[in-house]
């Protein structure tokens, strides 16, 4: 067995690094990774609005994307992530739109190297590019080439139309109308339309005269869920396409009346943009996940049976359910009882962060006073699709891959209804009332993961992709993800299950860790992930010791000895100090990139807590948060 003091003061050094990051009020805030799209969306939308009063966020800008430009010329999400023809066309889109060609020559040069090779010289070749890499989902690719419009880098004519009009109907009809943006995508809908239609009229008279008829009454719809903060879901990229269309649109480039909502729009986004910049003169993709990675970081410590190194649980409980809505949402017309990722009022209610929340207060028992658990839990039986799955934002919307049910999504859902389902009440402890609740609701979840479970064993997930893994997927978070609801739900035997962890132990690096897919470098976060739901499915063999470093892949190493491996190296890893190198990560089906400097501290936490207590018994720990 791996030595059980070292494994200790593991534990303990990644422990009190993630309670050390905490904030005063006892909650985690964390910190988003700067961005290369953020930054140049950002620039350009405070250069339409007004470049004078606000040359100076602009030239900091600017000089942030010259320094942080990759060595072939492009520009990825991060400062981590490979480049990508999305971020690099905005970004030369921002040094044309600036006109700061001239300040930053070999950027440019090389900028177009790169655009040459993979796009191509000619600007229709370079928006084409653009459409093919999103296909039918006009979420990215439409703000983009309007910016690349506005930039005079491609002409209005190869900019798709959105029809803004679709966002006059009544909220509860939109997921009827086959939107070609998702769901949380409504700003962009209404702003980036009515700026493509002002450039790219219709010939149309009916078409016209609706968009005409429409045009103020979607701008009201897009002030009214404007969120106070200015900053729509609180992301930079969002709100500022919204600015930079809306800023092309005013006559005559005068401000429009004070009162006007699309001047109400513009001037608090652009107070938003003002108010998010970075010191170094960048802007997150995001301000902050602050519910996400509290929730996160008190469910994992719930995992590695560690609870008590807590001194502020009824602080934590109560901030918790104070982040509940209680209200409808404006933005999705969700119905109340859900979380967002952030305490701040841009945030959306969503499946993933609704279930960690609630498996949160669950963990920390001390009550649900200033909460409301039974809404929380309607509010997720009331999101799931008829195929079994739940989506993120809006039941039944389905027609891009982001609004469709994720696997992830399922599982984390699956484990709250257990979680809440057994807590506080006597009644549950034979099962009959979790089944009476949610028995056909589960049923029909795992329903959903069988079918979706791919020929080798592994599921993909919605929200995290991995930038080595072809296609960048990242089956390796999703098939850990899916098989803790299995765990949960005490499904280890499920030929299912059996066939996740195959899939797992089969897709290990010879360095004892995993990547995101077979072949992957090694990450904290993936390695964590996987031993830490490992180490609850296998058996460890009492006594045997972990295979050698040097091991070549899986070969001759028994599940048990494998699983030790990884364990090996996330002590390593906290040992090295390397649990502190956050991996980029890839949501939106991996076509948007940030990452999270305290998820390989959490998920360290969860995996060498769980293994803290497995492999110093002679069997697994029972039980799991």
């Amino acid at each position: 067995m791996i030595d059980a003091q070292r494994l200790q003061a593991a534990y303990i050094t990644a422990r009190d690094a993630l309670l050390a990051e905490r904030v005063p009020a006892g909650h985690w805030v964390g910190e988003l990774s700067t961005s290369a799209l953020s930054t140049a969306t950002a620039v350009m939308a405070l250069h339409m609005v007004n470049p004078f009063a606000h040359r100076e966020l602009i030239d900091a800008g600017m000089k942030w994307l010259a320094d942080h430009q990759n060595e072939d010329g492009g520009w990825g999400d991060t400062t981590k992530s490979f480049s990508n023809i999305s971020t690099t066309m905005l970004v030369r889109a921002a040094l044309k739109m600036i006109a700061v060609d001239k300040d930053y020559p070999a950027a440019v040069e090389k900028v177009e190297a790169f655009l040459n090779t993979r796009a191509g010289r000619r600007p229709e070749l370079r928006a084409e590019a653009i459409r093919r890499r999103y296909g039918k989902d006009r979420t990215f690719s439409v703000p983009i080439l309007m910016s690349c419009a506005l930039a005079r880098l491609v002409t209005w004519k190869e900019v798709p139309r959105l029809p803004f009009e679709a966002a006059a109907l009544p909220q509860s009809w939109y997921r009827f109308a086959k939107m070609p943006v998702v769901s949380y995508a409504l700003p962009a809908l209404i702003a980036i339309g009515q700026c493509i239609h002002h450039h790219r009229g219709t010939w149309n008279p009916i078409t016209k005269l609706t968009r005409w008829l429409t045009k103020k009454r979607t701008l009201r719809v897009l002030k009214r869920i404007q969120p106070t903060s200015g900053g729509y879901l609180e992301a930079t990229p969002l709100t500022s396409f919204v600015v930079m269309a809306l800023s092309s649109i005013r006559a005559s480039g005068r401000r429009q009346p004070p009162d006007s909502p699309k001047q109400q729009v513009i001037d608090a986004g652009v107070e938003f943009l003002v108010k998010s910049v970075r010191p170094d003169g960048s802007w997150p993709i995001d301000t902050n996940l602050a519910t996400w990675v509290t929730t996160l970081s008190v469910n994992a410590l719930a995992a590695a049976g560690d609870l008590d190194s807590l001194d502020t649980k009824e602080q934590l409980r109560f901030w918790i359910c104070n982040q509940q809505y209680k209200d409808f949402h404006p933005y999705t017309g969700a119905v109340y009882g859900g979380w967002a990722w952030t305490d701040l009022p841009g945030g959306v209610p969503d499946c993933d962060d609704t279930p960690g929340a609630l498996i949160a207060v669950c963990n920390l028992n001390v009550g649900w006073e200033g909460g409301n658990w039974g809404t929380g839990r309607n509010w997720i039986l009331w999101l799931q699709n008829r195929d079994g799955g739940f989506p993120t934002f809006c039941r039944g919307w389905g027609v891009l891959p982001f609004d469709r049910s994720g696997t992830d999504l399922t599982a984390h859902a699956i484990r709250a209804f257990k979680k809440v389902g057994t807590w506080g009440d006597v009644r549950n402890t034979n099962g009959e009332y979790f089944r009476q609740l949610y028995g056909e609701s589960v049923d029909r979840g795992f329903a959903y993961l069988s079918k979706q479970q791919r020929p080798d064993g592994s599921w993909l997930p919605l929200w995290f992709g991995n930038q080595h893994a072809k296609d960048d997927i990242n089956p390796v978070y999703g098939t850990a993800r899916v098989l803790a609801a299995y765990r949960d739900l005490d499904m280890q035997d499920s030929p299912a299950c059996q066939r996740g962890v195959t899939y797992l132990l089969s897709v290990q690096n010879a360095d004892g860790g995993w990547g995101g897919a077979k072949d992957c470098p090694s990450s904290v976060e993936e390695t964590a992930l996987a031993v830490e739901v490992l180490l609850d499915l296998v058996q460890i063999r009492e006594g045997e010791a972990p295979a050698e470093p040097n091991a070549q892949g899986s070969a001759g190493a028994s599940p048990s000895q494998q699983i030790q491996r990884g364990v090996l190296w996330l002590v390593e890893a906290v040992e090295s100090g390397r649990f502190r190198d956050p991996s980029p990560i890839g949501f939106y089906f991996a076509k948007l990139w940030y990452f999270e400097k305290l998820y390989p501290l959490i998920f360290t936490v969860a995996a060498l807590g769980r293994a803290r207590q497995s492999l110093t018994s002679s069997s697994p720990a029972a039980g799991s948060a």
